[in-house]
């Protein structure tokens, strides 16, 4: 039994110690105990003694003025889970193609259990585009990547088809176009697209998107180790 209530505190602690991570938004700067504390919902000195542990494991750093900042393990640990999925060194060069073909955004998203999650992304070079942030959550399901990830739960007779559209689905003024991306064993590897304001989505812009995006959805793929057939069926 204590070691069964010793193991239940461990997971408490690293719980909390996540949502101390959690807390740390983009915007912000070096933030207080106090404003940590209140936004992870905990003690003062459990707060406290919670970063004390990250700290001294490169996951939070306190300033010599005050307050902490996220460390640079957390860094490290994003770019080893990127390198590790062989995801950075097929997707970025697709991304790149796609955005000086389209001269358009490109993005990659995977997918986070009930939500989606940009993992890379190139902004277009035009000063009229839309805007996001890699790292930044957005619900399954709507938008072009967010049916996208989607796309292939469905018994084969009732996939849609590829690449998914979306026109002022999640936002007014964005369309978007995506496809999924398969790994190897045919498990889903995330969702490959483009995006741009409205009033630039022609039938003109459509046609090359599409052909586009379809492209690199297959090229990734089959660069990942995965099956392309499954996609190109959809098409």
């Amino acid at each position: 039994m204590e070691k069964t209530g010793q193991e239940e505190g461990h997971v408490r602690a690293v719980d909390r110690a996540l949502v101390l991570l959690a807390a740390f938004r983009e915007e912000d700067g070096p933030l207080p105990l106090g404003e940590l504390a209140r936004r992870s919902g905990l003690h003062l000195t459990t707060a406290l003694r919670l970063l004390g542990t990250l700290e001294s494991h490169g996951f939070v750093q306190r300033l010599p003025p005050g307050g902490y900042v996220l460390g640079a393990t957390l860094l490290l640990l994003g770019e080893r889970f990127r390198r590790t999925l062989r995801l950075d060194d097929h997707v970025r060069p697709a991304l790149e193609r796609l955005r000086v073909e389209s001269q358009e955004s490109a993005a990659f998203f995977v997918r986070e259990e009930a939500q989606r999650r940009c993992l890379f992304r190139l902004d277009s070079p035009q000063r009229v585009r839309d805007h996001a942030r890699v790292g930044e959550a957005q619900p399954l399901g709507i938008g072009a990547h967010g049916r996208a990830l989607l796309a292939l739960d469905p018994p084969p007779a009732e996939r849609p088809r590829l690449p998914i559209i979306s026109r002022g689905e999640r936002l007014a003024d964005v369309a978007a176009i995506a496809a999924p991306v398969l790994g190897a064993g045919g498990l889903l590897a995330g969702s490959i697209g483009i995006t741009m304001p409205l009033y630039r989505f022609g039938p003109e812009s459509e046609r090359l998107c599409t052909a586009l995006v379809m492209r690199e959805a297959l090229s990734v793929t089959a660069a990942l180790g995965g099956d392309p057939t499954p996609i190109a069926a959809l098409a």
